[in-house]
């Protein structure tokens, strides 16, 4: 079962859970995604990561909505997305667990995360002026820094 303490900062809340996973979860209420969604993309990058192994328990979800002081329906929403998405799988009862990897589901969750960021890019790019050469030259070099 995860652990969890609250920092509350700048309208940032901070969720650090102890034991083997080492949950650690910061909302914004400034952000402009909503809560539900800064949750799920939270838990999916720390579960493709793998800072959040298979069979890890998660927190409840009244336990993580009364530590975020946010209602129970938006974690709710927030596990559910997980759920569907193959993330984690629930025991009713018992609670809510981080699923078996699919690696081509990670594939494409990984994808999907790189475009939007890539979109932004071009984005910044077109509006600086910057040619398609430049932003690839640019990528380029990012890439093989790393």
């Amino acid at each position: 079962m995860c652990l969890i303490a609250i920092v509350y900062i700048n309208d940032i809340y901070n969720i650090t859970g102890s034991e083997n996973n080492g949950m650690n979860i910061i909302i914004s209420n400034s952000s402009d995604k909503p809560i539900y969604e800064q949750i799920t993309s939270q838990i999916k990058q720390m579960i493709i990561s793998g800072d959040l192994q298979p069979g890890d328990q998660l927190p409840s979800m009244r336990m993580l909505a009364k530590e975020l002081r946010i209602s129970v329906i938006t974690t709710k929403r927030a596990y559910e997305d997980l759920e569907r998405d193959g993330f984690i799988y629930t025991i009713v009862g018992k609670g809510s667990f981080v699923a078996d990897k699919n690696m081509e589901f990670v594939r494409e969750e990984q994808l999907r995360i790189v475009e939007e960021h890539l979109s932004k890019a071009v984005e910044g790019a077109k509006a600086g002026g910057i040619s398609l050469e430049e932003l690839q030259d640019i990528i380029r070099m990012i890439y093989e820094e790393e």
